[in-house]
């Protein structure tokens, strides 16, 4: 079993630390579905990038927002769960943040970052 608290505080400790202001982690590979704890400093951001066939993004701790090509921003806080797009889109740290993102990508390997 998985402590996503603890995830989120490991992660959020090393990414105030890194020089790129990010840690991440892995902590599901099953089939076509992938969930990692993301963490990202205040002003960090996940540069605009291909959505995968489905994703979730659920804010653990801290305040992010979420932009997509035709769509106005969306700030997400700690508890709250939003649906990702089928668009480009980027995630900025609006706060000290970890979050939750669970991607299903198609069933030949292809990835979300792409």
């Amino acid at each position: 079993m998985t402590n996503l608290r603890e995830l989120a505080e490991s992660h959020l400790a090393a990414a105030r630390t890194d020089k790129h202001g990010r840690s991440a982690e892995l902590v599901a590979n099953d089939g076509p579905l992938r969930q990692t704890v993301i963490a990202l400093r205040e002003g960090m951001e996940l540069a605009e990038h291909n959505s995968p066939p489905a994703a979730s993004i659920q804010v653990l701790t801290g305040r992010v927002r979420v932009e997509a090509e035709g769509e106005p921003p969306r700030d997400l806080s700690a508890g709250e769960l939003g649906i990702l797009t089928h668009e480009r889109h980027s995630v900025l740290a609006c706060a000290d943040s970890a979050f939750l993102l669970t991607t299903v990508t198609n069933q030949q390997g292809q990835g979300s970052h792409t």
